[in-house]
């Protein structure tokens, strides 16, 4: 008796196991980021471009089996690098995640941006002809205006997200605030100075 009512609860289990199974497969995995700290120095020469642009929409669409999210941008200063060959004025950037239908795809670390905000971007090219964004919210600066002195500023959007410093092996939020849009330029100047400076001293 004791047998057979074991071998009854088994044939009930296996089928509630597989559904279980299947509806966690169902589930789009979530996606946890780490980001390892980078200055600005090393972000300007990780970058193909860095831009002060703004945002003029957003769109969603699937692409090689994941939900992308792209975002175009007319381009206001380009502090490094061309855009391309006709200096196009407005550049698109994909950033993986977002909304198809029912279906949402969600990564930490990953900016998402609003029509008519500006930011300053620090851009790598994608092997579809558009743009992703260099440690993505590392790379990723909003400007607002300071109410006191009427300055336009830039505040990282690592500054309320936890980036890993690997000299302390410590996670932080050490994103620049409110640094003037000018001084960020001279820093991504800066880089760019010393990198030809060096380059011409191997010559």
């Amino acid at each position: 008796m004791t047998s057979k009512a074991k071998t009854v609860s088994q044939k009930q289990f296996i089928p509630l196991a597989l559904i279980a199974l299947a509806a966690l497969l169902a589930v789009p995995p979530a996606h946890s980021t780490t980001l390892i700290r980078m200055s600005v120095a090393q972000m300007t020469l990780a970058a193909h471009l860095v831009i002060r642009a703004r945002c003029l929409s957003n769109s969603t669409s699937w692409d090689a089996g994941e939900i992308w999210t792209f975002t175009s941008f007319a381009v206001e200063e380009t502090w490094k690098g061309a855009r391309n060959a006709n200096s196009d004025p407005y550049i698109s950037v994909r950033l993986l995640g977002g909304t198809t239908g029912t279906l949402t795809s969600t990564v930490s670390g990953i900016p998402r941006f609003v029509a008519g905000e500006e930011v300053v971007l620090f851009l790598e090219p994608t092997a579809r002809g558009d743009f992703s964004i260099v440690s993505w919210v590392q790379g990723t600066f909003r400007l607002r205006r300071d109410p006191r002195t009427n300055r336009q500023v830039a505040i990282q959007d690592t500054a309320a997200f936890d980036t890993f410093e690997p000299a302390t092996r410590q996670f932080q939020s050490t994103g620049l605030r409110n640094i003037p849009v000018e001084d960020l330029h001279s820093l991504v100047s800066a880089a760019l100075s010393a990198s030809a400076n060096r380059a011409q001293g191997t010559k």
